[in-house]
């Protein structure tokens, strides 16, 4: 099939994108067009404007300063996979990235369109959850910033406003001496994931867990923070009955049913991965700690 018929708008600066967004009705932002293209071809989408964000250089770049990594929207996923800065502070980013989609998606594939996107299973949105990201928003009206939790307001549905555009996300670090570990299952290579658990893990000197961090998805319409999982693993060490307990608090999490699986599969999968995750990152934790 084809698109409906649009009117294209080529922005230079996010001021001009701004004013298109303040004046327009139902219109689109195309970023990296991995998702919307195919959802406008087969007319699941169909906007009136699209607003092309690619000329807009100051929507890009990586950017560290102290434990605070500034990505903007526009930043491919490409760039984020073979940064040496992500991959030195930010270790479980890269590891992710490895997992969503194929290279030739990462090329052209953005943070901020899989953000705004929210598949339920996105590894990008995924490891925003996992390091309560902030997400900096701009309009004419000025600008704000966002906390993930308040972002995600549903099924592949974000809460900024219409005339409103993500210009960039950041991430805090965590001590170099943290572990991690990234887990998925798809039903194929470069698939949305059915399941996906992201986790950091910090430990003292004593081998005793200090902070803990696990985001969770697949499961429901948004990643899932399972707070009280996390807060059952400090001062733990992280031995198999204990991960073992917070597995199985995984899997006891809600979950949803769709044409592919199970509610139960998908708690069974939260389980077993949030096993692996916690397991892996456990001991990574642990040769970090020795060094």
């Amino acid at each position: 099939m084809k698109p409906a018929p649009f009117v294209y708008h080529d922005p230079m600066s996010v001021a001009e994108a701004a004013e298109l967004l303040g004046r327009l009705e139902n219109h689109r932002l195309l970023a990296g067009g991995q998702s919307l293209m195919p959802m406008m071809n087969f007319r699941f989408v169909m906007p009136d404007h699209l607003i092309d964000l690619n000329k807009i250089g100051e929507l890009s770049g990586i950017e560290l300063e102290g434990d605070v990594l500034r990505v903007g929207a526009m930043t491919r996923q490409r760039d984020l996979e073979f940064s040496p800065e992500i991959a030195r502070v930010f270790p479980i980013l890269t590891e992710a990235l490895r997992n969503v989609g194929h290279r030739q998606t990462r090329n052209r594939g953005t943070i901020g369109g899989s953000l705004c996107h929210l598949d339920p299973s996105a590894e990008l949105v995924n490891m925003t959850a996992l390091h309560d990201g902030v997400l900096h928003v701009r309009s004419r009206r000025g600008s704000r910033d966002l906390a993930f939790a308040d972002f995600a307001a549903g099924y592949m549905s974000h809460s900024l406003a219409p005339d409103e555009l993500l210009a960039g996300v950041s991430l805090t670090a965590w001590s170099p001496r943290h572990g991690h570990a990234f887990v998925e299952v798809a039903r194929r290579h470069g698939d949305f994931a059915i399941a996906a658990v992201g986790v950091l893990l910090e430990l003292d000197g004593g081998g005793v867990i200090r902070r803990a961090a696990a985001a969770l998805s697949g499961l429901g319409p948004i990643p899932v923070r399972p707070a009280a999982l996390e807060r059952a693993l400090l001062g733990q060490r992280p031995t198999h009955e204990v991960l073992r307990a917070a597995a199985a608090a995984a899997g006891a999490l809600e979950a949803m049913s769709d044409a592919y699986v199970t509610a139960a599969y998908r708690q069974h999968l939260a389980r077993i991965l949030t096993y692996r995750a916690l397991e892996q990152a456990a001991a990574r934790a642990k040769e970090r700690t020795v060094r």
